[in-house]
């Protein structure tokens, strides 16, 4: 059996195809499979000319949610066809699973390299894998997120794409019953996380009132990004959009900026990053370059740290959850049981360091 038999139908893959992209050619469909995980499966469509694009679908067995989250994505994409940000650029969308049994949509093909998570460290190709071309990495990235940030969510039709109204004083909520759910999901009975409850009750206490509503994408890195064979390091795609929303943009800033040296102790690279962080600039050189590209005031930005930190525990812990009900190897367990306490221990370190 052909791994991409049951993906699509040729006949009526082709027949959307000419009525909405008549950009990719009008000769025999080609298609090839390139990515195939449990979330999503990525295909290449071509007709004979130079263009291929990717098709982008919820696999055959879709978890829950992959056909919204599928729809999301390409909604956000399409969003940003225009602007400044880099991303894949999206011809166009279906919604109607009866084409080839999902929704799915059309994207540009970019090319590019994406950094890889692998022996519980993010690798990046050479030469930016080490001095001095790495150090570019880091500024490629927010240059990313600060054309992000400027965009007019409004103005680009994603007025009613999240709930930006009170989005600081529900994350805590929202976060906390995401990690309580994973004993009715794995059976999980829980343990004592040190730092948790003192960070979770600080971020209740301590919203601020510099909120400015703008598109997230929601998983900023760069295994999510893909960068230019060349040098000097340059972004040419945030990849990956099935968690954006509309919140603070800042919290993108801080997702990514918590894996970086804290000019405060600029020979200590954070036990929980994965990154070369020895090579990057540091936290708080990150926190100005956004500011000059943005305009935004960085004086809250140790809040939007610390949800990032209290966000990504409460996220990773179902890894440990999985491990601990045979879903997954004991080492992966190990391996997220360290980057979560490791969160919490870095939060609890900020907090008694602001007060």
């Amino acid at each position: 059996m052909s791994d991409i038999e049951g993906l699509y139908d040729a006949m009526r893959l082709t027949a959307w195809l000419d009525a909405n992209i008549p950009q990719l050619g009008d000769g025999p469909l080609a298609v090839e499979k390139v990515h195939g995980g449990t979330s999503n499966v990525i295909l290449s469509l071509n007709r004979g000319g130079d263009e291929t694009m990717l098709l982008r679908r919820p696999p055959p067995v879709a978890p829950p949610g992959s056909e919204r989250s599928a729809l999301r994505e390409a909604r956000v994409l399409t969003a940003l066809n225009g602007t400044l940000v880099p991303h894949p650029f999206c011809y166009g969308v279906c919604a109607d699973d009866g084409v080839i049994g999902q929704p799915f949509y059309v994207m540009e093909w970019v090319k590019g390299w994406a950094a890889e998570l692998r022996d519980e460290h993010i690798h990046h190709r050479a030469p930016f894998d080490g001095p001095p071309s790495e150090y570019g990495i880091a500024y490629a990235m927010v240059d990313g997120l600060i054309a992000l940030a400027n965009v007019d969510y409004k103005a680009v039709g994603l007025d009613d794409f999240g709930k930006p109204d009170n989005f600081l004083e529900r994350q805590v909520d929202r976060w906390e019953r995401q990690l309580n759910s994973y004993g009715k999901l794995y059976g999980y009975a829980g343990r004592h996380i040190p730092g948790y409850e003192l960070t979770r009750d600080w971020l209740r206490a301590n919203v601020p009132d510099s909120f400015r509503a703008g598109i997230i994408h929601g998983d900023v890195g760069t295994p999510n990004a893909l960068f230019t064979f060349d040098r000097p390091a340059r972004l040419v795609a945030l990849i990956d959009w099935e968690l954006s929303t509309i919140g603070d943009p800042l919290l993108d800033l801080a997702w990514f900026s918590n894996s970086l040296r804290d000019e405060t102790a600029p020979d200590v690279v954070p036990a929980k990053s994965l990154y070369n962080a020895q090579n990057w600039p540091t936290r708080q050189e990150m926190m100005r370059y956004y500011a000059a590209g943005t305009g935004r005031d960085m004086k809250d930005f140790d809040y939007y740290a610390l949800l990032a930190m209290y966000k990504g525990g409460c996220i990773l812990e179902y890894k440990v959850a999985q491990s601990a009900a045979g879903m997954l190897s004991k080492e992966t367990g190990v391996f997220f049981s360290r980057l979560v306490l490791e969160n919490f221990r870095a939060a609890a370190s900020l907090i008694n360091r602001i007060g």
